[in-house]
């Protein structure tokens, strides 16, 4: 694990994980947003350097990463995993949200995709790169997983295998 983490100078070129991937602005914002899909066909979403979503092929999220906080499934619950760093070392502390926690993410993350995926279908946004740079499909794929994700009846995936 790093012992300082930076932000990244160009998350877009950095994240080659994401196969097909795109980064675009809100026409009444500077915010950027990227989004983009691995091999495996799961979901990225970052809305800026602080919040990023990843979701399986189901739509059920597998990690998030929000203010510097990781959260990871636990397939039942989340693990709130936070970096404690002393001179020596960098620990991660973990806390699994309650029911009522848990009940709060979802609702503020399904708001969040649910608020994305209305931006996307109202083409209220200018793209700024796409990876590759002819795929036009990408916006519409992107759409129709958010209507997945918008509608699985689980919220989280299964655990990560080797993780308690």
């Amino acid at each position: 694990m790093a012992r300082v983490e930076a932000d990244r100078e160009d998350l877009l070129k950095e994240a080659v994980a994401l196969v097909r991937r795109m980064e675009f602005q809100p026409i009444d914002s500077e915010e950027s947003i990227i989004v983009g899909f691995r091999q495996t066909g799961w979901l990225s979403v970052y809305f800026g350097p602080d919040r990023m979503y990843q979701f399986d092929e189901a739509g059920r999220l597998r990690r998030s990463y929000i203010n510097g906080v990781l959260y990871r499934t636990q397939g039942m619950s989340l693990a709130q995993l936070q970096r404690q760093r002393s001179e020596t070392e960098t620990t991660l502390v973990r806390h699994d949200l309650d029911e009522t926690a848990l009940a709060e993410f979802r609702d503020q993350a399904l708001e969040k995709i649910g608020w994305l995926q209305g931006l996307l279908r109202a083409d209220d946004f200018m793209v700024a790169r796409r990876i590759p740079a002819d795929d036009a499909k990408l916006t519409q794929d992107v759409v129709a997983f958010l209507g997945i994700v918008l509608n699985s009846p689980e919220f989280l995936a299964p655990p990560i295998r080797g993780k308690r």
